[in-house]
């Protein structure tokens, strides 16, 4: 142990306070291998630091990545439902879109699948004391795809232009009370520093991949994005036509180095059915996301990769607080407990999902108070609880989405309601019609008494806790208000320690249960599926597939 000691001790010379406590929370047990990489990721430790200190406390170090197989050359063919609405950096809110966007572009930061930071366009970031301010350090010589070089100009017009309410971008969803216009501040063309609207533990997300508008674009991008795409990423735009595909050739001078594939091509369909013929028929080599639902024939098939990966990714189903049938929490309560959450995990995805417990806070997060109690079905007590709210039941509609099983679960839905005298009728609309305009009057999502939507993966889960729940959440379908939920979701954001984090986070999840505004029946697994041929791909639990280094053939 001595030894151990003073090799960690020799590490932790020059280095942070939060970076020393992520040592010595290691140390001491608290953390393990995976959540040691996370945490020291998001404070800003370079991976040869937390080389050394698994090392030295008896993990298994980083391993070196793996040698490249595959022959290099030809073209990827991949499917995918296509985008709702204009490719467009600012404004694009659908994974569908964020795959066109980010063949083209890079961010500043990577999340991998493990949820541990890497970097991508920095190289390095720091937060100051209490986690107000964070530096960023870039790459140098990165090139966009019209030549220029590029420096903290074009970072600090990128961030900016994401954080500028006038400009209606899709990231103030995650920027909203993080970080405002005129926070993003040059140091010098090497140096970009973040001040934030208060301290946040986990800023560098909000910069990652995880925040799929934040792609680093030139400093004098002025819209038309479908005609050019010009980004620093690794595959530049050949052809875009809406509705159909897109078309994409290597970038010889990217700055990770020239990708293996000489073309990436992109079809879009209506539906997932013709995806899953398509790959069976070799007309394609990947399909970006498959659902349980409507895909058997792909599993258990050796002509098809099934790529898992865990995630947060889930179904919000929302109640409306403030007056109709819901606005009595203990009816909200009720109809929580008629879900059969096992059977849903089981009927809807083969078990490839986790327990939800009506709150963000998913399994898969190492902030996640483990030790609240698990809503599990009680027909007995939702019928207490709904005779103690004065009701034998009512008539409600519930509105939703025709996307992957959300209609099947929306049946399933009006038979639990069924069981406390609950009659729901089932209102099932096309996306656009669902989102509308994605605000308050004019959208049936954020409009609808009862209503169901989907959320996509996160790295962290601060989006979920802020724009659906609190009391001036931009996407609070709910209209869920609450002061106490306000000031804990505030603490917890601040939080920069993991045992910090966990304590807040407890009292929300407990909060939640009791109110139960959200109803997050499970957290489910991302899957992709491709051609055995395919090599080297990594997909993302938020949609995005890395081609860097993939082969095809």
């Amino acid at each position: 142990m001595s030894r151990i000691i003073k090799n960690l001790g020799s590490l932790r010379l020059g280095r942070s306070a939060l970076e020393n406590h992520v040592i010595d929370e290691l140390l001491a047990g608290r953390l393990d291998r995976r959540a040691f990489l996370r945490h020291g990721s998001r404070v800003g430790m370079s991976m040869a630091a937390m080389a050394v200190a698994l090392k030295t406390v008896g993990f298994d170090p980083i391993g070196e990545a793996k040698a490249q197989t595959g022959k290099p050359g030809g073209t990827i063919r991949i499917a995918l439902t296509a985008p709702a609405g204009k490719i467009d950096p600012v404004t694009v809110s659908d994974q569908y879109g964020l795959l066109v966007l980010q063949q083209v572009g890079d961010f500043l930061v990577l999340d991998g699948p493990d949820l541990t930071l890497k970097p991508m366009l920095a190289t390095e970031w720091k937060p100051n004391d209490d986690g107000s301010v964070w530096t960023f350090k870039l790459r140098k010589g990165v090139k966009f795809h019209n030549g220029k070089t590029m420096t903290a100009d074009d970072v600090v017009a990128s961030i900016e232009r994401l954080a500028d309410p006038a400009n209606g971008s899709n990231a103030l969803s995650a920027f909203k009370g993080i970080l405002s216009k005129g926070g993003t501040k040059k140091v010098d063309d090497e140096t970009v520093a973040f001040h934030l609207d208060a301290p946040n533990g986990n800023f560098p997300y909000y910069l990652s991949s995880d925040n799929y508008n934040a792609i680093i674009l030139p400093a004098d991008y002025s819209g038309d994005f479908e005609a050019h795409m010009v980004g620093t990423g690794p595959f530049k735009l050949e052809k875009y036509t809406p509705k159909v595909g897109a078309t994409f050739v290597k970038n010889e001078d990217y700055w990770g180095g020239p990708p293996l594939l000489d073309k990436v091509e992109l079809s879009f369909y209506d539906a997932q059915q013709p995806q899953v013929l398509a790959l069976l028929g070799g007309q394609v080599d990947v399909i970006q996301q498959v659902s349980v639902q409507g895909s058997q024939s792909l599993f258990n098939n050796p002509a098809v990769n099934i790529i898992r990966l865990p995630s947060d990714a889930h179904r919000q189903i929302h109640m409306k607080c403030q007056k109709g049938p819901f606005a009595d929490k203990r009816v909200r309560q009720a109809m929580a407990l008629t879900f059969d959450r096992e059977k849903l995990i089981q009927g809807l995805f083969r078990g490839w999902a986790a327990l939800g417990n009506d709150s963000p806070f998913a399994p898969i997060f190492p902030s996640t108070d483990k030790s609240v109690p698990q809503r599990r079905q009680d027909i007995a007590k939702a019928k207490q609880l709904m005779a103690d709210a004065g009701t034998s039941g009512f008539d409600v509609t519930f509105t939703t989405m025709s996307i992957q099983e959300l209609p099947a679960l929306a049946s399933i839905i009006k038979n639990f309601g069924a069981e406390i005298g609950i009659n729901i009728n089932l209102k099932i609309e096309d996306s656009g019609a669902y989102y509308g305009s994605a605000v308050p009057g004019k959208s049936d999502w954020l409009d609808s008494e009862f209503g169901m939507t989907d959320y996509g993966h996160r790295g962290i889960p601060n989006v979920f806790l802020t724009a659906p729940l609190k009391s001036d959440g931009t996407w609070n379908a709910a209209n869920f208000q609450n002061k106490e939920y306000d000031k804990l979701v505030t603490d917890y954001v601040a939080a920069l320690d993991l045992q910090s984090q966990q304590e807040v986070a407890g009292k929300i999840q407990r909060l939640l249960l009791d109110e139960t505004p959200i109803i997050f029946p499970f957290f489910y697994d991302y899957l992709t599926a491709a051609s055995p041929k395919v090599k080297n791909m990594q997909p993302t639990a938020m949609g995005q597939i890395f081609l860097q280094h993939a082969t095809v053939g």
